[in-house]
């Protein structure tokens, strides 16, 4: 009885839903807060970029402080940029994120393993913000294929690492996000829903669990001896 109501409801459901071409056109929110963020931040960024320690970020009303502390040749620092959240793009064929550099980079922490890196260090830093007049954190991030610079836009390209991971696609499978929006602590995605992909996911997995209901009930317990 539980599945056959089970059932009815999943085939009334797939008929009100047949002329929605796959995704329902009003946009919902689903907000992510921000230790989810981060914690997102770190298994699919942080872990899978050697030279990454931490990437973490504060984020508030219509921006974000992101704070980036890397390891490589010799130099242990912490810097962090202000950004603006300009164009959010998340499907199982594109993950990309669009930031505007809202503030130059800050230092907020630097060791060197020499005295020899601490002046090209310093150098590089007088170089680029005296003298170019940009600010270095776009191409120190681009030199190490994190994100890449076009028309001093940032585009952080997700998909070289949620791209590996199957259950990361499968989610993405079920909604289009075609926007995000930053508000304190939290980030909220605006997109569609894919009603399809998640009917076809509970109907997988309605007949998963009846295969399993079917074996459970052809197992033979064996008769005890009196």
């Amino acid at each position: 009885m539980p599945r056959t109501l089970i059932s009815n409801i999943s085939k009334r459901i797939r008929q009100v839903y047949q002329k929605a071409e796959g995704f329902i056109e009003e946009e919902r929110e689903f907000a992510l807060s921000q230790v989810f963020l981060n914690a997102t931040f770190e298994r699919y960024v942080t872990n899978n970029v050697k030279l990454l320690q931490d990437l973490h970020a504060d984020v508030h009303d219509d921006w974000l402080r992101l704070y980036a502390t890397l390891e490589v040749k010799g130099l242990y620092t912490t810097l962090s940029v202000d950004l603006k959240l300009l164009q959010m793009e998340l499907n199982k064929n594109t993950q990309l994120l669009i930031f505007e550099q809202i503030s130059d980079t800050q230092v907020i922490e630097a060791k060197f393993k020499n005295v020899f890196i601490k002046i090209g260090f310093n150098a590089a830093l007088f170089f680029y913000q005296k003298i170019l007049r940009k600010d270095p954190l776009g191409s120190i991030l681009e030199r190490f294929n994190i994100v890449q610079v076009k028309d001093d836009l940032l585009y952080l390209d997700l998909n070289q690492w949620l791209g590996k991971s199957r259950s990361v696609l499968e989610t993405l499978d079920k909604i289009n996000v075609n926007q995000g929006l930053l508000r304190e602590a939290e980030l909220v995605l605006v997109g569609n829903v894919n009603i399809r992909a998640i009917l076809h996911k509970s109907m997988r997995d309605a007949q998963m669990q009846k295969i399993e209901d079917d074996i459970e009930a052809t197992h033979v317990t064996p008769l005890q001896q009196k």
